[in-house]
């Protein structure tokens, strides 16, 4: 029948019909801005295996995957604070990082051996063994030692602060009030 977008609709001219109604008679018509698309299954995956590989998620994976989208939807720049490395011995990699987070041998995206905290080009703590992990304890140091937020993640940072932690301003700036609502809904 071909592309599976028009498997959707490929009885509405009746060639097609499996009972005594016409088929078009149930068939959804699209309005005005509407498209009759279905996007095609990654290649090797089905319906049963993505909602299997959805509902195994650990709850640390998930977290991590949020901390990693959360400067992107905030307009940050995240490749400026996280940086990776394979050994926490190349200082080439964050040499030049005032403050961020090392992830070292990193085999798979959300699954990441060691993770360190860069400061001033140098590796404070190492051996974390989660992002959510460093990222609070990144967070902690950051108001113990009266650090400003880096620029390349300032939003993302007020975020946590003023929105996860409920601390500072009450005021929060746009971004962040939209990204706040549209959590709240």
């Amino acid at each position: 029948m071909g592309q599976l977008d028009v498997i959707v609709n490929g009885g509405k001219r009746g060639r097609h019909t499996t009972g005594g109604d016409h088929p078009s008679k149930d068939l959804k018509r699209p309005k005005k801005g509407e498209l009759n698309f279905l996007p095609h299954y990654p290649e090797g995956m089905g319906g049963h295996n993505l909602k299997g590989a959805r509902q195994s998620s650990e709850p640390t994976d998930i977290r991590s995957l949020c901390l990693r989208g959360l400067p992107v939807i905030l307009g940050d720049d995240p490749s400026e604070f996280f940086k990776a490395c394979y050994d926490a011995a190349d200082t080439a990699v964050y040499s030049q990082t005032p403050v961020g987070i090392l992830c070292m041998d990193e085999t798979l995206p959300l699954n990441l051996s060691r993770v360190g905290i860069i400061l001033e080009g140098n590796v404070v703590i190492d051996g974390l063994p989660n992002l959510p992990q460093a990222f609070c304890v990144l967070f902690g140091l950051m108001y113990a030692l009266h650090l400003d937020y880096p620029k390349c993640m300032k939003h993302t940072f007020l975020f946590v602060q003023q929105v996860m932690l409920n601390l500072g301003k009450s005021q929060l700036a746009p971004k962040i009030q939209t990204l706040k609502n549209q959590l709240a809904e």
